[in-house]
């Protein structure tokens, strides 16, 4: 049975954590931005974690 390949873009979005937790970027940074507070934005820019339930999906696309 061939290897499973590496999800590219999986792989640029997530970064795995040696404690095995699951990095990710915030959602909502993109566009429409005039009508989000400045609070709001700068709470955007600052990282989080993956849920436990879809820890296992990512960890397979980042791993392959």
């Amino acid at each position: 049975m061939p290897k499973q390949k590496t999800n590219s873009s999986a792989k640029k979005r997530f970064e795995v954590k040696k404690s095995g937790v699951i990095k990710r970027n915030q959602q909502g940074k993109r566009h429409i931005l005039t009508k989000k507070s400045s609070k709001r934005k700068r709470d955007l820019r600052k990282g989080a974690y993956v849920s436990s339930a879809e820890q296992k999906t990512i960890k397979t696309l980042v791993k392959g």
